[in-house]
């Protein structure tokens, strides 16, 4: 194997051509690899805190929900307790009317058994007039036997 001119003119621009690919070729396509290689980074990096802002804001949302499971419950109990008490003082109003009609009656009903025992002592003095004519034979004056026929009905 000879070197003749031929080779060691293509050794030299096989270098030049190595030197101008380094010099002006491979420094952009080393920048676009980098920068290529940065977003893809980026990118991965951009998905992993998109995952976990999504795990958070689930996180939220369920908490969120049972926040307002409880506020529910909790109007719900409010509104049980209310309903009870509003149903107890019900049942209180209800039972002292109650309280007070059958107070308005039994005294109707006192009233109405001591003018009866009027009426019937005013009646059983006047029979007892009656039958004191019958027996002594003559009138006895009412008025002016009033005092004792008041004690004889008093007594009965």
């Amino acid at each position: 194997m000879d070197i003749n001119v031929t080779l060691i003119g293509q050794m030299i621009a096989f270098a030049l051509f190595v030197w101008f690919t380094m010099k002006f070729v491979w420094p952009p396509i080393t920048s676009a690899m980098a920068e290529r290689q940065q977003k893809i980074a980026d990118g991965l990096a951009a998905a992993d805190k998109g995952a976990r802002d999504l795990q958070e804001a689930a996180a939220k949302a369920d908490e969120a929900l049972q926040q307002a499971r409880e506020e529910a419950r909790e109007i719900i109990a409010g509104a049980n307790r209310q309903a009870t008490q509003i149903v107890e003082e019900a049942r209180a109003a209800a039972q002292s009317e109650s309280d007070r009609i059958k107070g308005q009656a039994q005294a109707e009903i006192d009233q109405s058994i001591a003018s009866a025992r009027e009426a019937l002592r005013k009646d059983v003095a006047a029979l007892a007039i009656t039958g004191a004519e019958k027996i002594l034979g003559r009138e006895i004056d009412g008025k002016a036997h009033s005092d004792i026929v008041d004690r004889l009905a008093a007594q009965i």
